[in-house]
């Protein structure tokens, strides 16, 4: 292993998490959006795109959680 990667595993694993929040943020202000409250108001789910977003950032959260952690 190089002597810099457990740093360069942390930086990374940083950033997964930052956007991580971020795209699920996006994701709920998309879902308070007029568009996305008519559909969820007619089928009583959010729209798929909503829906893409809150797993893409949980995630991305989840595995850069998971890079933190890493040793």
């Amino acid at each position: 292993m190089a002597a810099g990667s457990g740093s360069t595993i942390r930086v990374a694993g940083i950033i997964l998490v930052v956007i991580g929040i971020g795209v699920a943020v996006w994701g709920y202000q998309l879902s308070t959006s007029v568009g996305s409250q008519v559909t969820q108001a007619v089928t009583g789910s959010d729209t798929d795109k909503v829906m893409t977003y809150y797993i893409a950032g949980a995630a991305s959260f989840f595995v850069g959680l998971l890079l933190l952690a890493k040793r």
